[in-house]
């Protein structure tokens, strides 16, 4: 089968299109005829070598990258649960959805409803997960909450935005451009802050009246992580959920207690979905609200499964405005 294999850790070049055996479904597992694999900022780190000494997200190449897709079972192996052939499913956190075909453990596949179509179902794992514990996990947000995300025109940023605002709280968004900032409004932005033109740390102060936000979404990382410090509430929280401007190497644990002994984390998206019940809870609530019209999952840019590396240089450049996903097969 094809697939996109990294022989050694490196940049968007490292990403190789080749032939690779077909997998073989094991105990407890599915194989996966994929439809679309989701292109996410944690494919980066893999590919680069950042998560090289993760645990949680184990790898070591050579090795086919990718850790979102929907598609249909073509095979189960020995104690796979209550799936059958031919199921529309779609997982994240399987490392290997850059190919025609994968192996997935049962338990982190969803049924996709009939109602959804598969590029959907694709974009709201990962990133919709990521959102929807952000949102009602990390940080329940409710009516009189306020709270700051940074690049609201992203994949990511775009589903935090909608779900906040469902849950009634407050939304100030940061944004790279006027295109940009008309995303983020139209996603139900109450502030959007063009960062390029504006300092996102005294637009905050000024749209709060100096008390600040309850939570910080940052997904940027190095460039805005002291700043989004000195946005916060006394007593609140932030998160550092990505990094697409490099890695947060370090935090001042006296810079918490300055900034209002306030709260830092670096989560991980796979401690919120840490079993089938959890999973299939946060998809199942995601596929409800996008067949409401609740949602919107805005899908930027398709890509073939041989055009890998040219997604990864759009996602790294900070180029997207929604979802980027690669397109596998006809």
């Amino acid at each position: 089968m094809k697939a996109i294999v990294v022989e050694g850790y490196g940049g968007a070049e490292a990403l190789t299109f080749a032939d690779v055996p077909m997998p073989e479904p094991g105990d407890g597992e599915a194989l996966v005829k994929l439809a679309y694999a989701g292109v996410n900022f944690i494919d980066v780190y893999i590919r680069s070598g950042l998560y090289a000494r993760s645990d949680t997200y184990a790898q070591t190449p050579p090795m086919v990258i990718g850790m979102e897709g929907a598609g249909e079972v073509a095979a189960l192996g020995p104690g796979a649960g209550d799936l059958g052939e031919g199921d529309r499913v779609a997982y994240c956190l399987s490392l290997g959805s850059y190919a025609e075909y994968a192996t997935v453990p049962a338990w982190k596949l969803v049924k996709v409803p009939h109602e959804v179509p598969l590029d959907i179902a694709a974009a709201l794992q990962l990133q919709g997960s990521t959102a929807h514990y952000l949102t009602q996990s990390l940080f329940a947000l409710g009516p009189g909450h306020w709270c700051l995300v940074h690049a609201g025109a992203g994949g990511v940023g775009q589903l935090v935005i909608q779900l906040a605002k469902a849950r009634g709280a407050t939304v100030i968004a940061t944004v790279g451009g006027a295109d940009k900032a008309g995303i983020a409004r139209a996603r139900g932005a109450d502030h959007v802050i063009d960062y390029r033109q504006d300092d996102f740390v005294a637009a905050v102060g000024e749209i709060t009246g100096g008390k600040g936000v309850d939570v910080v979404y940052d997904s940027v990382g190095k460039d805005t992580i002291k700043g989004s410090l000195k946005c916060l509430k006394r007593l609140g929280v932030l998160s550092n959920n990505g990094a697409s401007s490099g890695a947060v190497t370090a935090i001042d644990p006296m810079d918490l207690a300055e900034a209002g002994s306030v709260f830092f984390t670096r989560p991980h998206l796979a401690d919120y979905i840490a079993d089938a019940d959890e999973r299939n809870r946060r998809a199942n609530d995601l596929f409800r609200l996008w067949r409401e019209g609740s949602l919107t999952v805005t899908i930027d840019r398709e890509f073939p499964l041989a055009e890998a590396a040219r997604a990864h240089l759009a996602i790294e450049g900070r180029q997207t405005k929604g979802k980027l996903l690669l397109r596998i097969g006809d």
